[in-house]
């Protein structure tokens, strides 16, 4: 039995890394599409996990994150069929981007760094 632990806590995650830039933001997107391998343990539902986070400029807001990191679950399909970790998160950018608050924010940061 302790043997039959030892080799899952072992096995494998399957994280892959992409980077991009958004608004003149470096991004990276960490995504693994059966979080902690519980699908293919056959442990529940799996679920994919995506990591968001900003690498340039240090401490710049994105539209879904005042802190410049993001931890997202959604059902395993739901990346794939959006295009792809990349094509998911631009999405889920753009259609906040579209919000007052955003605008408001951002504003506030450009004008930060004007004076800072």
């Amino acid at each position: 039995m302790l043997e039959e632990l030892n080799s899952e806590a072992t096995e494998a995650r399957v994280i892959t890394t992409e980077t991009f830039v958004w608004e003149g933001v470096t991004i990276l997107v960490s995504y693994e599409p059966d979080w902690l391998g519980l699908g293919a343990k056959g442990v529940g539902t799996p679920y994919a996990h995506l990591e968001i986070q900003v690498l340039e400029p240090k401490g710049a807001p994105l539209p879904i994150t005042d802190t410049g990191y993001k931890s997202e679950f959604c059902s395993v399909g739901e990346v794939e069929e959006a295009g792809g970790p990349i094509a998911i998160v631009t999405a889920l950018l753009e259609e906040f981007a579209e919000t007052k608050t955003w605008r408001v924010r951002r504003a506030r940061w450009e004008q930060q760094d004007l004076f800072g």
